[in-house]
C-alpha cells in the first residue's frame, strides 16, 4: 500500500472525557481498541471520523452538560462543507448507560451509545454505526479487559511518567446517593497476571508511577495464578517487584474494606505513597447511616488511627456531601468536627443533589438549596484550612519529587510530591523523569516550591 493511500485510509477519533480518573483510563483504553482497526487520536475535533464523549454521572447535571455539547458537536458536523467526510458520534460512559434510551430519543445526531462494558467491542459498534444508530448498554458476562488489547508501547511512552491503571470496577456498597452500582454493576476484579502484565509493560514503557483505579479500589479481590483471591494489599507487594516503578498509589478507597494486609503494605512498602484517599461523606452518624455507608464516625476514626500507627507520615484525603436528606445543624457540626480531628491534607467537597434511581432521591426533608450552600462553603473554608497548615508543615523539609514536565515558566520544572503536592523547581529540563530529593522552601495557595538538594529525604 502506498504513503498516499495510507494517508487517504487513516482515520482520526477525538474523544471527550469527563469526570474521575477512571474515565480517563477508560479514554486511553478505547483508543487502543480503535488503534488497530485504522484509527489514530486527534486533539482536532474539525479533522476527526468519530466523536466519542465519555461521560461521568457523578456531578449534577451530568446529563444537561453532556446534551448541551452534543447540539454542539452536531452543529460543527452540520456547518461541514458538501460532500465533507462522515463524522460519527458517540456517547459512552456512565450517563450513556443510565440514560441511553433518553440520549437516542432526545440527541438524533448521535449514532452510537454504549457503556462502560463495552469498551471491547468499540471496533465492531463503529462500524455497526455507519449503517444504523446503536446502543449498547448491556451487562456482559465476558471480561472487556480481557479482550482490550494490550496497550501499544508507543502509545503508552507518549501518556507520560505516570499513568492509570484500572484493577476493580463497579460496587456492592449501594450508597443511597450514588448511582455507580447502576451504571458500572457489581464488584469485578481483574485477574491478578492480568494487572501484573499491564504495569509492567507500564514500566518498560517508563512509566515511573501508576495510580490503581477502581470505584472501590481497596475491595479487589483478583484471583492469581494459583486460584487463590488476593486483596489489595497483596497485589501492591506484587506491584513493588516491578523493576522500574517507583510508585503506587490508588484510589477511591471505601473504609470497610481498609483491611490489615493493605495498611501492612503501607508499613512495610516503600513504593506505596503515604496518601490515601478515604472518603467519609458525613461526620454524623444519622446521616452516615441514611446514606448506607455502613460504618460510624467512631469506625472511621480508629481505622484513620490504625493506618497513622502503621505509616505515621500517611497524609489523608477525603470526599463529603453537604446537605444530604435530613441534615441538621447537629449533624453538619458533626462534619466540621470530623475533619478538624482527621487534619486532612486535601478533600472535596460537594452540595447534595439528587440521581433519579437512587434511595436518596426518594427522600423527605430535603435540605434547602441556601443551606446546602452555606454549609459547603463553611465546609471548604474549614478543609482550605487544614490542607494551608499541612503545605505550610512541608516548608523546610526535603522530600523526594518525582520530576514529570517543564513548568510554567522558562527554566522551571514541576513534580509531585509523595503527598500528590505539585512542586515547581527552577531546574534543567534534562532532570524530568527522575526522583531527586528536593528541600521545600516556599508554599503557594496549591502547590509548593522547591529546590534540588542531596540531602537524605524526611518525611513530614
Amino acid at each position: 500500500m502506498s504513503d498516499a493511500s495510507k494517508t487517504t485510509n487513516a482515520k482520526k477519533v477525538f474523544i471527550k472525557t469527563y469526570g474521575c480518573q477512571m474515565n480517563v483510563y477508560d479514554s486511553d483504553r478505547m483508543t487502543d481498541a480503535l488503534a488497530d482497526h485504522g484509527f489514530s487520536p486527534t486533539q482536532d475535533m474539525g479533522e476527526a471520523d468519530l466523536v466519542l464523549l465519555n461521560t461521568c454521572h457523578i456531578r449534577e447535571k451530568a446529563a444537561e452538560k453532556v446534551y448541551s455539547e452534543l447540539g454542539r458537536i452536531r452543529d460543527f458536523r452540520n456547518e461541514r462543507e458538501p460532500g465533507a467526510k462522515k463524522m460519527l458520534i458517540g456517547v459512552a460512559g456512565c450517563v450513556a448507560q443510565a440514560e441511553g434510551e433518553e440520549i437516542m430519543a432526545r440527541a438524533p445526531a448521535v449514532d452510537l451509545v454504549f457503556g462502560p462494558q463495552s469498551y471491547h467491542r468499540l471496533p465492531e459498534l463503529v462500524a455497526r454505526a455507519d449503517r444504523e444508530r446503536v446502543i449498547d448498554t448491556d451487562f456482559p458476562e465476558e471480561d472487556k479487559f480481557a479482550h482490550l488489547p494490550a496497550p501499544k508501547k508507543e502509545v503508552t511512552i507518549s501518556r507520560g511518567l505516570t499513568a492509570f491503571l484500572t484493577v476493580q470496577e463497579g460496587c456492592d456498597k449501594f450508597c443511597s446517593f450514588c448511582v455507580v452500582p447502576y451504571t458500572r454493576g457489581a464488584e469485578v476484579s481483574r485477574p491478578v497476571a492480568q494487572v501484573i502484565a499491564e504495569a509492567r509493560a507500564l514500566a518498560d514503557a517508563g512509566v515511573r508511577e501508576i495510580t490503581l483505579l477502581g470505584q472501590n479500589v481497596n475491595a479487589y479481590h483478583g484471583v492469581d495464578d494459583k486460584g487463590r483471591q488476593i486483596g489489595l494489599g497483596e497485589l501492591c507487594y506484587l506491584l513493588a517487584e516491578i523493576e522500574g516503578l517507583a510508585r503506587i498509589r490508588y484510589t477511591t478507597s471505601h473504609p470497610r474494606d481498609m483491611d490489615d494486609a493493605l495498611i501492612a503494605a503501607h508499613r512495610d512498602l516503600d513504593k506505596l505513597m503515604p496518601y490515601l484517599h478515604l472518603p467519609v461523606q458525613s461526620g454524623s452518624d444519622t446521616i452516615l447511616k441514611a446514606m448506607n455507608r455502613r460504618h460510624t464516625a467512631a469506625q472511621y476514626l480508629e481505622i484513620i488511627d490504625r493506618i497513622k500507627q502503621a505509616r505515621p507520615d500517611m497524609a489523608l484525603s477525603g470526599d463529603f456531601i453537604v446537605g444530604f436528606p435530613g441534615e441538621t445543624d447537629r449533624d453538619f457540626a458533626d462534619t466540621l468536627d470530623m475533619v478538624k480531628k482527621v487534619g486532612y491534607a486535601s478533600a472535596f467537597s460537594f452540595k447534595y443533589s439528587t440521581r433519579p434511581g437512587t434511595p436518596g432521591a426518594e427522600m423527605d426533608n430535603q435540605v434547602p438549596e441556601a443551606v446546602k450552600a452555606e454549609r459547603l462553603e463553611a465546609l471548604q473554608a474549614e478543609i482550605t484550612a487544614h490542607q494551608t497548615a499541612f503545605n505550610a508543615g512541608c516548608v523546610g523539609l526535603t522530600l523526594p519529587v518525582l520530576l514529570e514536565k517543564k513548568g510554567r515558566n522558562p527554566g522551571q520544572i514541576a513534580g509531585r510530591s509523595p503527598y500528590l503536592q505539585p512542586v515547581h523547581i527552577e531546574a534543567d529540563e534534562s532532570l524530568i523523569g527522575q526522583i531527586l530529593p528536593v528541600e521545600i522552601v516556599d508554599r503557594a495557595k496549591n502547590s509548593l516550591v522547591g529546590t534540588i538538594v542531596t540531602s537524605k529525604v524526611q518525611a513530614v
